[in-house]
């Protein structure tokens, strides 16, 4: 995937087809300092900015992400896969009505309601469908498949985000992957932050 990013020390580097805002990430550079908190676990890994924005990892690189978490005191944490949810009726398969009515729980979840689900489902279908009729995806499709999709130059040029608003339209699903975060629950801490008051680190 052509959206991933490289770890590198305390920063993680962008790829040059990476479209976040240019204050976000300076040259390209995105400081350990900034991230809000990392999920190892989620497909592909992700890390999330403290301004809501989602840098991925690749999948080989899942431990490499666990150990950049460690040495830089970056909570893991995972979120709702509401873009999972979101993008089910474009997987290359059929689900049942108890299936679909769950999604949809989940996504009344984190505030969004039937009207809300049908207008964003309605905004990305053409460019899904197009994506899906390639990859043929029936297990799950998400957050990095939308951002693939919407940088993609293979798309149909009629089911394309415009160049004009790919920018604004990654931002948009950013800011919706991210409404299930909530500073109210507590993150799953990496080992070196699980430390008593004046004592070692757990094990």
């Amino acid at each position: 995937m052509k959206l991933h990013a490289v770890l590198a020390g305390d920063h993680v580097r962008l790829p040059e087809s990476a479209l976040l805002p240019a204050d976000s990430a300076p040259q390209g550079i995105i400081p350990a300092a900034v991230m809000r908190d990392a999920d190892p676990d989620a497909s592909p890994p992700e890390i999330r900015t403290v301004s809501g924005e989602t840098v991925f990892v690749s999948a080989e690189r899942r431990t490499e992400l666990e150990r950049f978490c460690i040495d830089n005191r970056i909570p893991r944490r995972s979120r709702p896969d509401v873009w999972g949810d979101l993008l089910e009726p474009f997987l290359d398969t059929e689900f049942t009505t108890e299936h679909q009515a769950a999604a949809q729980a989940r996504l009344d979840q984190v505030g969004l309601g039937p009207d809300e689900v049908a207008g964003i489902r309605h905004k990305v279908a053409p460019l899904m469908r197009a994506y899906n009729t390639v990859h043929e995806d029936w297990h799950h499709l998400g957050l990095a498949d939308l951002l693939d999709a919407a940088t993609a130059d293979w798309i149909p040029e009629d089911q394309q985000i415009r160049p004009s608003e790919v920018a604004a339209f990654c931002a948009w699903a950013m800011r919706i992957a991210d409404l299930g975060y909530s500073r109210r629950t507590a993150p799953r801490l990496t080992r070196r932050t699980r430390r008593a008051p004046g004592g070692g680190g757990s094990h």
